[in-house]
């Protein structure tokens, strides 16, 4: 259980605003309110540094899923400058969650991201 619970949580909020940001203008506001310059993001299907690169895959799930939000599942945990958090990718129309997984995030010093680990937990077939 962490210590400092809020510093977490708010890395998390910002996470998920800058993955729900869905106009080019507020997910560049968003990434970089998020990611350090230089902040990187990995998963099984991406691997990006840079607020360009996170803005670019971030806008490529949105092409892919559009009318979906990312929701958190349960609590953020975290201790030292290490954050994890469940999500869902969410269909606002009906309520389906396709998407699913957890990411593992380092903070630095502000909490800002500098790194992302992402772990999918249940992917479409046509995904």
């Amino acid at each position: 259980m962490s210590v400092n619970t809020n510093r977490y949580e708010s890395a998390a909020a910002r996470y998920f605003e800058a993955w729900n940001a869905t106009e080019p203008e507020a997910l560049k506001k968003a990434v970089a309110a998020a990611w350090t310059a230089d902040g990187g993001y990995t998963d099984p299907l991406a691997d990006v540094r840079g607020h360009e690169g996170v803005a670019a895959v971030i806008a490529a799930v949105h092409e892919q899923f559009p009318g979906f939000v990312f929701r958190p599942l349960g609590a953020v945990d975290g201790h030292h400058d290490t954050a994890r958090f469940g999500w869902e990718l969410v269909n606002e129309a009906d309520g389906s969650a396709p998407v699913a997984g957890f990411d593992v995030v380092t903070l630095d010093a502000e909490g800002r991201i500098r790194q992302v680990l992402g772990f999918l937990d249940r992917v479409p077939a046509t995904a």
